[in-house]
């Protein structure tokens, strides 16, 4: 069965990326904004009802699944091999709903109280469905979090996190990088 939905590479070419790689596969019903900003690797599929907004840097072989927002004012990076499941919203910007300050785009910045930080997810990472991101959050490298969690603080490489918030669960293994590197290797010859 062939996909159809996706943007032709000629569609591609004219929507103003800053950069974008080659057998990348976004939906026709995908939504970016500043494209300008945006920097797309080989290899990536981002599925339909995407929005992906701001300074985002995505590396080769990644996957946005479908109804996935990354809002990156202050910056998101996914590097290789990472993967974003669907319904997950990362944020490198978010308003103080303390009552102290007022919250919302359309109130000027100076009576906001706004949480930011760039979002780092290093390679291997795989972020479970229905999970949310907070600003300045760096998931290291082959660290996965659980379905519906939410993640307010950095993530140890190989370890698995799943909760509200998200805490510290058991170590991952290690294999999948075995198997990038062979596939690296045989995707090269």
């Amino acid at each position: 069965m062939k996909l159809t939905s996706f943007l032709s590479d000629k569609e591609l070419k004219t929507r103003g990326f800053k950069s974008i790689g080659k057998n990348v596969k976004i939906s026709k019903y995908a939504r970016f904004y500043d494209t300008a900003s945006i920097s797309i690797g080989n290899n990536v599929r981002i599925d339909d009802f995407c929005i992906l907004s701001g300074a985002i840097n995505l590396g080769s072989n990644i996957h946005i699944s479908a109804y996935s927002a990354l809002y990156g004012q202050y910056g998101i990076e996914m590097q290789d091999f990472s993967g974003v499941s669907p319904r997950c919203t990362i944020l490198s910007a978010s308003d103080d709903f303390s009552g102290e300050y007022m919250v919302g785009p359309m109130v000027p910045e100076d009576i906001r109280g706004v949480n930011k930080g760039k979002v780092m997810i290093e390679k291997y990472v795989q972020v479970g469905a229905g999970s949310i991101i907070m600003p300045g959050v760096i998931l290291a490298e082959g660290s996965a979090i659980g379905a519906m969690s939410l993640v307010k603080g950095n993530a140890d490489s190989w370890s698995i996190y799943a909760g509200v918030p998200a805490r510290f669960l058991k170590k991952r293994m290690k294999t999948i990088k075995k198997t990038a590197d062979t596939f690296l290797h045989n995707s090269e010859s």
